[in-house]
């Protein structure tokens, strides 16, 4: 009987392994396995094993990684701790990118740095067809600081959403029936990058970057990306096996639509949507429901 229960685990094994979704990449243990610094080695740090990273800004350089690979639909989050204290003048970002210079999709979170005491924004932009000036403005209801909070994007068939822990910020819905771009086509790496830009990060380029203050310090860990590593084969990205194609991903369940709704209510400052003398016409997502 022993034996029979230890050649059936052994088979459930062999079968959960078959039975895979091809070329689906699973969550990063290190920095170092997944990402590559693209910008200034010398101001991201390892920490912990590499298990976290420390990004620095300074008057000598700001600095940037990127993932190894592209992926083509699927989950990527991060565990961010903003920089501390004043950051006025400062970006932090994470998004993914096609990296095509013609045909751009791009996915952003930018975190807008602020004087001591103002809440933090996170903008964020979405580019489908080499289109972008989508730009959301949502203040943070916490201080991103203190502590390590979790940044997501996901990416299906069906819509793209923003999370900021488990709180649904964005949402960028397929209607590409309505003859609206939405990017399904080209894989896109995962990027991050810390950076000055004083001429508009913080009230529109009015609060100007404080030197005395840096070096400027960003902290990251928890890398996660659940997708298809592109290339790869091609039937992981039609595959319906895939966890964020699923029922339950292709739409905001009513606790997340409830969340929505409270963050565009208490927190959203900007929407490109309703800016008519940037928009005097509705661009047509907006109309057909974001």
């Amino acid at each position: 009987m022993a034996l029979n229960n230890a050649f059936l685990l052994l088979f459930s094994c062999i079968l959960a392994i078959s039975l895979s979704p091809p070329s689906v990449q699973g969550r990063p243990a290190t920095f170092l396995q997944d990402f590559r610094i693209t910008w200034s080695d010398s101001h991201i740090k390892q920490i912990d094993g590499g298990r976290a990273i420390q990004l620095i800004l300074d008057r000598n350089s700001g600095c940037g990684f990127a993932s190894k690979s592209k992926y083509l639909f699927g989950r990527v989050s991060m565990k961010i701790k903003l920089i501390a204290g004043d950051s006025a003048g400062t970006v932090t970002a994470f998004y993914m990118n096609s990296d095509t210079n013609t045909v751009r999709d791009e996915l952003d979170f930018e975190f807008l740095g602020n004087r001591t005491g103002q809440p933090y924004t996170v903008q964020t932009n979405i580019y489908a067809h080499g289109k972008g000036d989508r730009e959301q403005r949502v203040n943070l209801w916490f201080d991103p600081a203190a502590d390590f909070h979790t940044y997501s994007i996901m990416w299906n068939h069906h819509h793209i959403v923003f999370y900021v822990d488990e709180v649904p910020i964005r949402v960028y819905k397929n209607n590409e029936a309505k003859n609206i771009p939405y990017p399904k086509l080209q894989p896109m790496g995962v990027y991050s990058t810390l950076w000055e830009a004083d001429n508009w990060a913080t009230r529109g380029g009015l609060e100007k970057i404080d030197w005395s203050k840096a070096p400027f310090l960003a902290y990251y860990k928890d890398f996660d990306i659940e997708g298809c590593a592109v290339p790869g084969p091609a039937s992981c990205v039609s595959n319906p096996g895939n966890w964020w194609e699923g029922t339950a991903y292709q739409a905001l369940t009513a606790m997340e639509a409830r969340r929505y709704r409270w963050v565009r209510l208490n927190h959203m400052i900007y929407d490109y949507c309703t800016d008519r003398p940037r928009y005097p016409v509705p661009p047509p997502e907006c109309l057909a429901g974001i």
